[in-house]
């Protein structure tokens, strides 16, 4: 589902902006041979499943991924099935789970990645690849966030996120104040029986849809460029994040499918770069910093303004 507009807002603000989901909204994407997203989480996974695959001790997934399953089954057929017990089957990617054992005639890269994971993690991992979102689980009751299966964050790390509460999670956060206060009522809201989305954004300079912290390059932005030549090196990269509720456990599973596009690409309507222009001269200095953007703003802004002319 292409990235919507109409959720860039001035003045900039951190907040949920959920909204519901229209009924037979689709909340997952296959992911093909040869797609980007596929392709990085086949990077990740072999070398950083630890910092991919987590879980709590005590968290007994397999409600969860069960619905996830199901939902993957139920929603995008031609992609994913799941016949309610032992055998799970990508389609597009040549590969399934008999059990825990994977078996396929597909790409042999997928094959190596899943029997070199634990057995446990394996139909997780197919769920990962087999569809460009990431996932975790939002525990309704405790807040917390006890199962995540990410490949593909924004600048934050996975690892430092398994087991903490809704609240803690965001506690990094630029100007957090209303997500923070909302998380309670956030927690309860997306594992009841509704589905809800939001978007997010943001311009950054890193080019891959993975940017795990301890993995992504830290040059800054270029200090002599011009504006049109660092709009050239800029990307806006999106995130499309949903609820796929689980009310009879009280859980819900959060969905993230991130895109990125080259800025000049992405933004070519003058309302777009308008909008654009607009959010960003009017977020704070703590928001700036938060997103690394703040050498950055002004050329920004300088560019957005020339697109934003009829």
């Amino acid at each position: 589902m292409p990235f919507d507009f109409s959720t860039v807002s001035a003045p900039f603000r951190m907040r949920p902006g959920l909204r519901r989901l229209a009924p037979g909204a689709p909340q997952l994407t296959p992911n093909r041979l040869g797609d980007r997203a596929l392709a990085e989480k086949l990077a990740v996974l072999p070398a950083h499943a630890d910092q991919a695959l987590l879980a709590t001790d005590v968290f007994d997934a397999r409600p969860a991924l069960h619905a996830l399953a199901m939902h993957a089954a139920a929603e995008q057929p031609g992609a994913f099935a799941w016949d309610g017990h032992a055998h799970w089957q990508a389609h597009h990617l040549g590969w399934s789970l008999q059990g825990d054992t994977p078996v396929g005639d597909g790409p042999s890269e997928i094959g190596n990645c899943l029997r070199a994971l634990p057995a446990a993690w394996r139909a997780a991992a197919l769920l990962a690849l087999a569809f460009a979102e990431d996932f975790a689980v939002i525990d309704g009751g405790s807040g917390h966030i006890p199962w995540l299966a990410v490949c593909l964050p924004s600048h934050w790390a996975p690892e430092d996120k398994i087991g903490r509460h809704f609240a803690q999670v965001h506690a990094p956060v630029a100007d957090n104040q209303i997500l923070i206060a909302a998380s309670e009522h956030l927690a309860r809201l997306v594992t009841g029986g509704d589905r809800w989305e939001r978007f997010v954004w943001t311009i950054t300079r890193h080019p891959t849809l993975s940017q795990h912290p301890k993995r992504c390059d830290t040059a800054p932005w270029l200090v002599d460029a011009s504006a049109d030549a660092l709009a050239d090196r800029a990307f806006f990269r999106t995130e499309r994040q949903t609820f796929i509720p689980l009310p009879d456990h009280a859980q819900a599973i959060f969905t993230i499918h991130v895109e990125m596009q080259p800025l000049a690409e992405a933004i070519q309507l003058p309302a777009h770069a308008s909008q654009l222009h607009a959010a960003l001269a009017s977020m704070s200095p703590a928001v700036l910093a938060y997103r690394g953007l703040t050498d950055a703003r002004n050329r920004l802004l300088a560019w957005l303004a020339t697109r934003a002319s009829p």
